[in-house]
């Protein structure tokens, strides 16, 4: 089965990270299905019913996008309270359809990871900062699992390491 991959970048066009990966990704299209809610929603009047079935017909679900502001695109944050709705992803009476599913988190966050922890810059960590993601997955029964990240989009943006990240990153969704 496909691996659902959601990404959520507003500026695609523009982007260096998420266009690589994407790339990549779309060198597998009997593995991943590519969906870019900026381009299926550029009015974001989201199709919920439509999330839902995708959702459902997938065992792994990653979401890609950029961190900026410590957190994610608006139109994630909106997808999430419009689709995980009561009575479908979580609730006493819901089935919880999410349930056990592979879900993770993929960022291209422009500050470099040093500055990501304890003892750096912003004092958090990108996981501590991603926590309510983790906490949101969680809530509704689906396996979350550890994100993957590539630091430095803005100063330390090499080919040589966007190359690398691309890989990694087909690697580490294989490894989900």
């Amino acid at each position: 089965m496909k691996t659902l991959v959601i990404i959520i970048h507003p500026d695609l066009k523009n982007s260096i990270i998420n266009k690589r990966w994407i790339e990549e990704l779309k060198k597998h299209p009997e593995k991943y299905l590519l969906h870019d809610l900026h381009s299926v929603y550029p009015d974001e009047n989201i199709d919920v019913e439509k999330e839902k079935q995708l959702l459902e017909t997938h065992d792994s679900i990653i979401f890609q996008f950029p961190f900026y502001w410590f957190n994610s695109p608006p139109l994630f944050k909106k997808w999430l309270d419009e689709v995980l709705t009561h009575g479908w992803a979580y609730g006493s009476k819901s089935g919880y359809k999410l349930s056990n599913k592979k879900i993770a988190l993929s960022i291209a966050a422009g500050i470099n990871e040093e500055d990501y922890s304890l003892t750096g810059r912003y004092k958090y960590t990108l996981e501590q900062l991603t926590a309510p993601f983790e906490v949101t997955f969680n809530y509704i029964k689906a396996d979350y699992k550890p994100l993957f990240a590539f630091y430095g989009a803005e100063n330390n943006a090499t080919p040589e390491r966007i190359e690398k990240s691309a890989h990694d990153y087909i690697s580490f969704i294989e490894q989900l």
